[in-house]
């Protein structure tokens, strides 16, 4: 008979190897970043947030410092044309187990437009020229943003109709399509911002700045082996829909993957099946009492697919209609509550189920604490949902 792990030991599980209880907090972003496998990045001020929400001493200047100086954390496109923040390390295996491919369907899609519209017939030379003449503009400059470059290249300049018939559409540059795709190829990546560390304005630099001894070469099979390995180690138990819903994989693709793994199907409450590493089937044990306040799009909630043993009833309070989270309210391994800040800088919450007086108070204080350290920064989510524009005042 399979072993069978409850909600009460998922969560005991997610408070410890999400680094969110409160002995288990990390004394560095590289950790965190790697303890979760990777950062949603696709709102700037995510990775600050989320980084520091998990460690003992919260510190933006010790992100950036990661980021930007030692260059031990790297901002890359990956799982779902998503961008994400992870350990230098990690980068090789992400770039052949899912950045390939976004890459591929990037160079199809950009092909398809500039016959479309007329600029080239031969769509294959025309990328490889403009992305040629972009890196090597780059690897003189060092650093520049999207205009920048664009002065230089002026491949880059080149305008074609965008989204023909719809409202949004109309005409604009390549210059993003170009950088989206040399990003997602693993040549370029989003370097230091324009602003502060809200600001989701970046400049460009080589991938090699990071890796200057270049990108290890993975096989695609053997680098999703590794990364579903990864993602095990840091989601499980979690049903296998969870894995192919958070890297964007096929059934094909990841049923190969797993099979790479020496992995345990196991019973989740509500009478589902779970897999674990086969190594990882004893229970850990339940952390003390902890609460958080996680920023939209944290790692941990965008972790799996199906959210009821955490999120309970209050989706609808908490996402937007595409699917993404704002900030949250944590206790013990569930979903409590949401917050936002207002313009003032105060940090208000609701809570959406009776918690105790206990977590009550230290939620509070959490509040509290995380207005005072925020100081004068106003962090606005990229995406509102329907909890934080109200709880911040948003028209």
């Amino acid at each position: 008979m399979a072993r069978h792990i409850d909600v009460r030991q998922r969560r005991a599980r997610l408070a410890r190897r999400h680094r969110l209880a409160y002995a288990a907090r990390a004394d560095s972003a590289v950790e965190v970043a790697r303890d979760l496998v990777a950062l949603h990045a696709t709102d700037a001020a995510t990775v600050h947030l989320a980084a520091c929400a998990r460690l003992t001493n919260p510190n933006i200047e010790a992100v950036e410092k990661a980021l930007y100086d030692d260059r031990t954390l790297v901002r890359m496109l990956g799982m779902r044309r998503t961008v994400f923040v992870v350990p230098r390390e990690t980068v090789p295996v992400i770039q052949a187990a899912a950045a390939d491919a976004v890459a591929a369907a990037n160079r199809r899609r950009l092909s398809q437009l500039l016959v479309d519209a007329g600029v080239t017939e031969h769509p294959d030379r025309w990328l490889a020229e403009a992305g040629e003449a972009t890196v090597a503009v780059l690897g003189r400059l060092g650093e520049a943003t999207g205009t920048e470059l664009a002065a230089q290249v002026p491949a880059l300049r080149t305008r074609v109709e965008m989204a023909q018939g719809k409202p949004y559409g109309g005409a604009a540059n390549l210059t993003s399509q170009v950088l989206f795709l040399l990003a997602s190829a693993g040549y370029i990546v989003r370097g230091r911002p324009r602003g502060s560390w809200i600001s989701s304005q970046h400049r460009w630099s080589l991938l090699r700045d990071w890796l200057p001894d270049g990108l290890p070469e993975w096989s695609a099979p053997a680098a999703r082996t590794e990364l579903a390995r990864q993602w095990l180690r840091a989601y499980g138990p979690a049903p296998v829909t969870d894995l192919r819903w958070w890297t964007g994989w096929g059934a094909g693709d990841t049923k190969k993957a797993l099979a790479g793994l020496a992995v345990a199907e196991v019973g989740l409450d509500g009478g589902g099946t779970g897999l674990v590493l086969a190594d990882d089937t004893e229970p850990v044990p339940e952390p003390e009492p902890w609460v958080a306040l996680l920023p939209a799009l944290d790692p941990t909630m965008m972790g799996w697919l199906d959210r009821a043993w955490f999120l309970g009833p209050h989706a609808p309070a908490l996402f937007d209609r595409t699917g993404n989270v704002g900030p949250t309210v944590w206790a013990d391994g569930r979903i409590v509550g949401g917050w936002a800040q207002r313009t003032d800088g105060e940090v208000r919450y609701r809570l959406l189920e009776d918690v105790g007086t206990g977590a009550a108070g230290q939620i509070a204080q959490a509040a509290a604490a995380l207005a005072e350290w925020l100081g004068p920064v106003r962090v606005t989510p990229r995406f509102r949902t329907p909890l934080e524009k109200e709880l911040s005042g948003a028209p």
